[in-house]
């Protein structure tokens, strides 16, 4: 006698039911909601429905990084009944040719998919974007290539908790790939003068930074109304709260010397091992930063070491808590603190761009098992998507300009399951470049709170609670197979 497995009863958030309302009405959507709301869950059951209605394939656009350890994983543990295939540069073309029900590709596909015919997409209705900010500038080869082929495409779906971390105009693009131009228009310059001001910033005519007019983000607010989702987490779930705070790092003598020298000379002289130039005032900065957070580079893999000193007070904040998540910015950050873990005997994974697919897997699974003491990794790689709520401390190695990657990277432990408080500590040496750099980060967090809020406010407000559903009626089963 035959087994056959029993369909995972799906127990959605109330949150969660109403995206999945909104998708009910809407053929297009930009969810903002916070990371760590089940934005993917909720993508994964409305394609499911329509799938199950009779509706063609999907095609995921994600990080590289969660392609496998957050998609894939995700289709399988919340829709087993559909295939995924999962589109690597190495296997492009064999992983699209698979028979699926989702694909799943990394974002630089765009151009390989803007080079496919007509007929390549015919299978496909539904388009994923997730992560959509890595489409932000109108003027970038992916975002072009993907523009070409969004017309192929009925449902579509832009993703991030981040969408104009910089300005409001990062929001023009990724609107664009969703509705053709209907709601901001189809060319950005004249979004850019209807929203923004330029402003001279140096001698030069081309020196110009455009600032965002007062009342331009109730004015976007007011065209995307009909197409916003957005969950705030702390509306959603009874998640314990986040405190974030700088931690004041005092430079040691060495440091002091050659920070000033570089402040005051825009050299560093290095002895017999050579000496670095800044031959301008961004140089100049990378230079300060880099003194500051311990080692100057002479080229971008040689780097000279002015002092451990950070690395040793995060390895003493390491072993005060139970599994913190490290973030570094650079080579040599990475290098320093897998030299410190070393050296005090410490389970560790480092989770950056050398690492591999499978190996993200397994790291994700295990630090979710408990058994590394931290996990060193690059915001980049695994800033998006991860679910690391085994830990309750993220440790920034040193301050960075980029707030999508800071909220990103800094949500992966307070999210949907976390039950105990979290903190986000950043690393800030004293009158050093590091504290205009933390502030101005503080600065463009406020600037996006504000649209957000204002996103907030077109999606009911559900509290928290688990509410048991039904899954949609669905083909016969088919066994998942992720192509590889």
């Amino acid at each position: 006698m035959s087994m056959i497995p029993k369909k995972p009863v799906i127990k959605p958030f109330a949150h969660q039911l109403v995206s999945l309302a909104h998708n009910e009405h809407s053929d297009i959507v930009f969810d903002t909601s916070d990371p760590g709301t089940g934005k993917t869950f909720v993508r994964i059951m409305a394609f499911a429905k329509r799938r199950a209605a009779g509706s063609g394939c999907a095609l995921v656009m994600c990080p590289r990084s969660i392609m496998r350890t957050v998609w894939a994983a995700d289709i399988a543990k919340f829709a087993p009944h559909l295939v995924v295939s999962v589109a690597a540069s190495d296997n492009r073309a064999e992983a699209f040719a698979e028979p699926a029900d989702i694909y799943v590709t990394n974002h630089d596909a765009a151009k390989w998919l803007a080079n496919q015919k007509a007929p390549f997409f015919a299978k496909f209705d539904e388009l994923a974007i997730d992560e959509s900010t890595a489409f932000k500038h109108y003027t970038s080869q992916r975002s072009r290539a993907l523009a070409k082929i969004t017309k192929y495409f009925k449902f579509r779906t832009c993703m991030t908790g981040t969408p104009n971390s910089n300005s409001i105009t990062d929001v023009f693009h990724q609107i664009l790939l969703l509705d053709d131009g209907k709601r901001l228009g189809k060319l950005f310059m004249p979004f850019r003068a209807s929203v923004a001001s330029p402003v001279q910033v140096g001698p030069r005519q081309n020196m110009i930074k455009w600032t965002d007019k007062a009342g331009a983000e109730d004015a976007v607010f007011g065209l995307l109304s009909d197409i916003v989702v957005r969950h705030k987490l702390d509306d959603c779930a009874d998640i314990p709260d986040n405190n974030r705070y700088a931690m004041t790092y005092e430079l040691t003598a060495t440091q002091e010397r050659a920070y000033r020298e570089v402040e005051k000379t825009q050299m560093l002289e290095l002895g017999g091992k050579g000496s670095v130039t800044a031959i301008n005032a961004a140089a100049v900065a990378t230079k300060l930063l880099q003194v500051a957070s311990g080692a100057v580079y002479l080229s971008p893999s040689n780097y000279h070491v002015v002092d451990r000193a950070r690395y040793e007070l995060i390895m003493d904040l390491v072993e005060q808590r139970k599994h913190p998540l490290v973030l570094f910015l650079w080579k040599h950050q990475r290098d320093l603190l897998v030299e410190e873990a070393e050296k005090r005997g410490l389970k560790f994974a480092v989770f950056d761009g050398d690492t591999s697919d499978k190996e993200r897997y397994d790291i994700v699974r295990s630090y979710q098992a408990g058994a590394y003491d931290v996990l060193i990794g690059h915001p980049k790689s695994i800033g998006h998507g991860h679910t690391l709520t085994t830990g309750t401390s993220t440790i920034w190695a040193s301050p960075t300009y980029d707030l999508e990657i800071f909220v990103q990277a800094s949500s992966r432990q307070r999210r949907l399951g976390q039950t105990e408080k979290t903190d986000t500590l950043v690393i800030v040496a004293k009158d050093t470049l590091e504290e205009k750099v933390y502030d101005a980060l503080l600065s463009k967090d406020a600037r996006m709170t504000s649209l957000l809020q204002l996103f907030a406010s077109l999606t009911p407000v559900v509290p928290f609670a688990a509410v048991t559903t039904t899954p949609a009626k669905t083909p016969k089963k088919r066994a998942t197979a992720e192509t590889t």
